[in-house]
Parts: structure tokens; C-alpha cells; sequence
């Protein structure tokens, strides 16, 4: 027979033994990315000593800002089971019509920063549509807007950069309270998009679309509007990446944001986010860009030449889809009984009696 679990006993409850809590953080998806992280601080101080003190830290954290917004907005994008392509374009159009457009002039930033947001959300409203109502493939879709984007990069500057005006440039590389501005405004990001998907209705939706859109069409949920969004404001975060590498590098060239194509993918990758669509952190995703602009960092220190760092970022995607290809939920289930019940040591089922036998009694 199975003991009754007492209301005090609440064996198999996620956090309530140690194991219990150990096994609840093992099955997730994100796993991959804190392991990694932790394995390249530990090995760090042997292969660059400089690149852990608190300045190498601080002149590091907002190119790290930086691309974890532009993989905020790769993680919505993936999570409806696309893939956005169209990030060098968006950072590059937004870094040219916000220097651009202002012209050394402070007072026109303002007009400039909404300029920059509308065009962004017009270039993912395109990406959307020609994906949901089209049917073109989202590699397609996306290379060709930023085909289109690019292109209208050269002819908005004339393929002559211009530089920033200074209250950007002066925000941009300014701290708050000992912390980078940029990475104020990433981490601001981050829990306001974490916020919207984990905490309200709408962002639940938005999830399950992603794991299941042909269920989630069946219940009544809108479908192409939820994908749709997804570009627009995948492409805003681009727009936002683009402004504020504008104001860092202060003259940015015409192709700034190429640099941002790969490693936004691979951020979105380290962290846990499926290509296959579904459940995603803009979280994890941000540490992932964390760690690859720390592994960048690594590399150019121990002397490697700057094309090591595309080398580095693919054997980084292929040891963290090693790490989650791994059977965590396997180690997980060993550190757990079942939920809700102590087993005696007898059967957990009782064989019924026979029909006979209840008949004779």
C-alpha cells in the first residue's frame, strides 16, 4: 500500500529538498549557458589574466549591451520559429539616419530617435508580411529586406559616414552610478520584454504560438498578428542596437551591422532558445551575448587575430548544443522519487482480486 504524503512531506515538489531544486534547474532548456559561463570565468584568469579586472570589465560591458538587445529581439523572432537576417541592415540604416539626419545638430536627436524606430518597425512590418501572407521562407524574407535595408544605407549616406552628435556620443559613453549607460538600457530591456512574455497574458500567447501554431489557431489565438509583431519588434531592438552603436563608436561606417548578424544568432542559441520555436529567455539569451563578448575578449588577449573570433563563436554554438543535447532530465529523475508519494517497498498496485475468490467470500 502507498503511505498518504503528509501536508509537511512534500516529496517530488520543485524546491522542496535540495535535490529536488537541483533536478527543477537541470530540466531546463537554459541550462546550457550558465554551465559555459561558468566554465570560461573559471579558465579565464589562466588564458588572460587583464580581462577580469573591473576596467577591462567596464570598457567590455557595452558592446555586451549592445548585442544582447539585438538578441532580444533575434529571441522573439526565433521563438515564432523564424530567423531574422535583417539585423546587419537595421543596425546600419539606424546608426546612418540617427547621425545622418541630425547632422551634428543635439536638438534634432529627438526626431532622429523616432525616425529611426518608425523605419525599424516599417522594416519588420515588411519582414512579417512577406512571411505570413507570402509564404516566403524567413531566411528568404529576411535576407532580402536586409538586401533592402543595406541598400538604403548607401543611399541615404551617400556611402560616407557622418558623425554623431555629441549628446548622444556623451550618453552613449557615459555610466550611472558606476554602470555603462548602455547596459542600463539593455538591462531595461531585458526585463521589460521578460516581463511582457512570462508575466502576462498576451506574452503566454505569444509562447504558445511559437511551440504550437496550429493548435493555438484552433483555440482562436491570431496567429499571423502574434508572428507579425514578432519582426516589428525584433526590428525595433535593432533599431535601438543601431542607435546606441552610433553614439559608442561616435563615426560608424556603413556596415556596422554586420559584426551583430552571427553573434546575435548564436546568443540566442547558447541560451536555450529553440530553433524549432517555443518557450525562450530574453534572459538567457542576453547572458549568452554576455559570454560570447567575454570570449571575444579572451581570444584578442591571448594574441589571436580578429578572424579567430568567428572560429570561437562556432566551436562556442557547438559545445552548447553539445551541453544541451546531453540527457539532463536522465540526472534529473535520479536525484527525484516520484511526486506525491513514499514507497513502502511494496507494490504500488495492488493486483485486483479474483472474481472468484470474491465470490466464494
Amino acid at each position: 500500500m502507498i503511505a498518504p504524503v503528509s501536508p509537511s512531506t512534500s516529496i517530488g515538489h520543485p524546491g522542496s529538498t535540495p535535490a529536488a531544486w537541483i533536478a527543477a534547474r537541470l530540466r531546463s532548456p537554459f541550462i546550457a549557458i550558465w554551465w559555459m559561463l561558468a566554465l570560461l570565468f573559471a579558465v579565464t584568469p589562466a588564458l588572460a589574466p587583464g580581462v577580469l579586472t573591473t576596467s577591462a570589465l567596464l570598457s567590455m560591458l557595452p558592446f555586451a549591451g549592445i548585442l544582447a538587445i539585438a538578441a532580444i529581439g533575434q529571441t522573439l523572432v526565433i521563438q515564432q520559429g523564424g530567423l531574422d537576417l535583417s539585423v546587419a541592415g537595421g543596425i546600419s540604416l539606424a546608426a546612418a539616419v540617427i547621425t545622418k539626419y541630425p547632422n551634428l545638430d543635439g536638438g534634432k536627436l529627438p526626431v532622429a530617435i523616432v525616425f529611426v524606430i518608425a523605419l525599424s518597425a516599417a522594416a519588420g512590418l515588411l519582414s512579417g508580411l512577406l512571411i505570413t501572407q507570402l509564404r516566403i521562407t524567413p531566411l528568404v524574407a529576411t535576407l532580402g529586406v536586409n538586401a533592402l535595408l543595406i541598400g538604403g544605407v548607401f543611399q541615404y549616406s551617400g556611402g560616407s559616414p557622418t558623425g554623431a552628435p555629441d549628446n548622444l556620443s556623451h550618453f552613449a559613453l557615459a555610466k550611472s552610478a558606476g554602470i555603462p549607460n548602455t547596459v542600463i538600457v539593455a538591462l531595461i530591456a531585458i526585463f521589460v520584454a521578460a516581463f511582457l512574455i512570462k508575466r502576462t497574458v498576451a506574452g503566454r500567447r505569444f509562447e504558445s504560438i511559437g511551440e504550437n501554431p496550429g493548435a493555438a489557431h484552433v483555440t482562436g489565438m491570431k496567429v499571423t498578428h502574434y508572428r507579425i509583431s514578432a519582426y516589428i519588434l525584433g526590428s525595433i531592438c535593432y533599431g535601438i542596437a543601431g542607435i546606441l552603436v552610433a553614439g559608442f563608436i561616435q563615426t560608424p561606417g556603413t556596415d556596422v551591422g554586420n559584426s551583430y548578424l552571427l553573434p546575435s544568432v548564436a546568443a540566442v542559441v547558447l541560451g536555450g532558445t529553440s530553433l524549432a520555436g517555443g518557450v525562450g529567455s530574453v534572459i538567457a539569451s542576453a547572458c549568452g551575448a554576455f559570454f560570447i563578448t567575454l570570449l571575444d575578449q579572451v581570444v584578442l588577449s591571448m594574441g589571436a587575430k580578429t578572424s579567430a573570433q568567428l572560429l570561437t563563436e562556432s566551436g562556442a554554438i557547438a559545445v552548447g548544443m553539445g551541453i544541451r543535447a546531453f540527457s539532463w532530465s536522465a540526472v534529473a529523475n535520479r536525484l527525484t522519487p516520484p511526486s506525491g508519494r513514499i514507497s513502502t517497498g511494496e507494490p504500488e498496485h495492488a493486483a485486483p482480486p479474483q472474481k472468484g475468490a470474491a465470490e466464494s467470500t
